[in-house]
């Protein structure tokens, strides 16, 4: 009889555990009970990117990590200024061949452009993620993407 018992009450606990837990704030709006939800992106004229969740406040503070000259291998180099109409302008020297100005944006994630019809993101990182072995060693870099960062001097 136990063991019946105990076969019958098994399935009852397990659908008890399943269900979902009561909402802890009932009256709150969805976004508030989710958090907050990062504005949307968007891509402006002239290849630059727009971050609607960082505040004009919070990106000159970001810009100003992000300013300068970044040296990369063989002569490779980036140079970010700030524009007086906002954003930054991306000066880049990539490979041997290719070299342009560009228009971007400081966001949270990192200095974003569009390079020749492609988003791209430089990220804070060291040199060893540039996998770039003369920039191994170094503490203050960019890095695009895998074979292509910049490190201050």
């Amino acid at each position: 009889m136990t063991k019946r018992l105990i076969l019958l009450a098994f399935p009852l606990t397990l659908a008890a555990c399943a269900q979902p837990a009561p909402d802890p704030a009932p009256s709150a709006t969805p976004s508030e009970r989710v958090g907050p939800v990062a504005a949307p992106r968007d891509e402006l004229g002239g290849g630059q990117m727009r971050d609607n969740a960082v505040e004009p406040a919070a990106t000159a503070a970001l810009e100003e990590r992000y300013l300068g000259r970044w040296i990369g291998v063989e002569g490779m180099y980036l140079n970010v200024t700030r524009r007086e109409e906002g954003g930054v302008t991306l000066d880049i020297q990539w490979d041997l061949d290719h070299r342009g100005t560009f228009e971007g944006s400081v966001t949270a994630e990192g200095l974003r452009f569009l390079r020749n019809g492609v988003a791209e993101t430089a990220v804070l990182g060291n040199g060893e993620q540039t996998e770039l072995k003369w920039l191994a060693g170094k503490k203050d870099c960019l890095i695009v993407k895998p074979g292509e960062g910049y490190c201050r001097a």
